[in-house]
Order: C-alpha cells, then sequence, then structure tokens
C-alpha cells in the first residue's frame, strides 16, 4: 500500500511537472504566432497599445481552452492508463 501511495505522489509531482512545462510552450508559441499575425496585418507596426490588446485578447481565449486539453492530456488519460493496466493486470 505504501508503495502505491509512494508512486500516486511520484506520478503527480511528474504530471504537475510536465502539465507547467507545456503550458508555458504553448502560451509561449501561440504567443509569438499571435505576433507574427499582427506584423502581416500590419507591416508597418500599428499602433503598439492596439498590438498589446490584439494579443491579450487573443491569449485570454487560448488560455481557457489550453487549460482544459492540457489537464486531460496530463492528468486524466495517464491516470486512466495506469488504473486500466492495473487492473488487467491483476485479472490474470
Amino acid at each position: 500500500m505504501i508503495g502505491f501511495l509512494r508512486m500516486f505522489v511520484f506520478g503527480l509531482i511528474g504530471m504537475t511537472v510536465a502539465y507547467w512545462l507545456l503550458r508555458i510552450y504553448f502560451r509561449s508559441t501561440r504567443r509569438e504566432e499571435l505576433e507574427k499575425d499582427w506584423a502581416a496585418e500590419h507591416p508597418d507596426g500599428g499602433d503598439p497599445g492596439a498590438r498589446d490588446a490584439y494579443i491579450e485578447a487573443g491569449m485570454a481565449r487560448y488560455g481557457k481552452s489550453l487549460a482544459l486539453k492540457l489537464i486531460w492530456l496530463v492528468y486524466v488519460i495517464p491516470t486512466l492508463a495506469v488504473f486500466v493496466l492495473a487492473f488487467l493486470m491483476n485479472q490474470h
């Protein structure tokens, strides 16, 4: 039982680290994409305040969808996979 708890705690720590690393990476790539979109639409640079507002609005929309996807990708799917594997291994 203690081994299971240890695996659970270290697994949770590992999944949390993976969640934050993926979140930082995906947000930075989305921000770069928004900056490139702005630069393509405004070759002269445009208004810096409007550019910042455009990027922040895009990041706010993206942040909501990203969090839910990452929770499924990092926490739910691996946890279910471990439980299914443990169940299947104990059936035989």
